[in-house]
């Protein structure tokens, strides 16, 4: 094991980069820092102090994202993703940009907000709440989702610790990952190809997959044509997978009993989107995965990889290129 490189320079990208550069210097105090706050200001940044490693938090949403001046000639030897998602870097050549992502940091908490999303519905809090406001006291069955089926298309760190926490209720669990392997919480796995069999028989169905060419459009009016009548959906993945002029379609129909959105096409969903005025969505602003302190969590994850860098060691949550994840 070769001694740490004590000759590295990291630039750390956010909104508010200090608390942020202050953790990383309680793991790596002898590393050069320099902070950037600003999409524009980061191509200055990278000219003039040449780091080795930029840790990187899409602070600002994807457009106008720095991603020419990162891959460029003054860009990092590593690119170091805040978040899982890095489908606003597009492509890039990894044998001159090394990436890895933070994927697993808020695995836990999107977990919490698909069984609440879950919950939302089965219990039909909005009617809970109509009666509330207008005092009505009414009797009611609650409906349990015990022996119920999830269907969770995407089984990484998120999908898996979705399930784990779909089994402590009860559910019957299936996933769809592209490489099928056993997965520990999960009855059956399947290649994404057999989702056109999967469909019918979810209750509830979870979309925790990466943006990619092939996963564009992948629930689309055929898919929501042969869904179960009264499922529900769960969006935590990136804007696109889901077509949402066909979702909008499935729940003004009723076909679907609710959605829950966490992800859009376009970042903020525009006032005039008529999926705000349906009273079978739950819509939050691309917010499942934060919580209080994830950009330290994030960091932290950052940390130790750093330490494995500069010991030459092989670095954990290194994306391909070709794959996207």
């Amino acid at each position: 094991m070769s001694e740490p490189d004590q000759d590295v320079k990291v630039v750390v990208h956010d909104a508010e980069p200090a608390p942020l550069i202050d953790e990383l210097r309680r793991h790596h105090p002898d590393v050069s820092v320099m902070p950037c706050d600003s999409y524009d200001g980061l191509g200055a940044v990278l000219e003039s102090f040449r780091p080795d490693v930029v840790f990187t938090v899409r602070f600002a949403g994807t457009p106008n994202f720095p991603t020419r001046e990162l891959l460029g000639l003054s860009g990092p030897k590593w690119i170091s993703v805040g978040g899982s998602g890095v489908d606003h870097l597009g492509q890039w050549d990894s044998r001159k940009t090394t990436v890895t992502n933070a994927a697993g940091v808020a695995a836990g908490m999107m977990a919490e907000y698909v069984m609440g999303s879950i919950l939302h519905f089965t219990l039909d809090v909005p009617g809970l709440e109509r009666d509330r406001e207008n005092r009505i006291w009414a009797g009611r069955m609650m409906t349990p989702i015990e022996g119920k089926n999830l269907l969770i298309v995407g089984l990484g760190h998120s999908g898996e610790a979705i399930a784990k926490r779909a089994k402590a209720f009860g559910l019957r669990v299936t996933g769809v990952r592209a490489h099928p392997r056993a997965t520990a919480n999960v009855d059956q796995v399947y290649a994404t190809g057999e989702l056109k069999n999967l469909w019918a028989d979810a209750d509830f169905i979870v979309i925790c997959a990466p943006l990619l060419e092939a996963t564009r459009g992948l629930v689309n009016a055929a898919a929501f044509k042969v869904m179960k009548p009264g499922a529900v959906l769960v969006d935590i993945s990136r804007g696109g997978i889901v077509c949402h002029s066909a979702l909008l379609d499935a729940l003004q129909s009723q076909r679907l009993a609710g959605a829950a959105l966490d992800v859009f096409e376009t970042e903020p969903l525009p006032a005039e989107n008529p999926l705000w005025q349906l009273n079978n969505v739950l819509i939050s602003p691309h917010c499942s995965s934060v919580f209080k302190g994830w950009e330290l969590a994030s960091v932290r994850m950052f940390a130790d990889n750093l330490t494995r860098w500069r010991k030459g060691e092989a670095l954990f949550n290194l994306v391909d290129p070709a794959r996207g994840y």
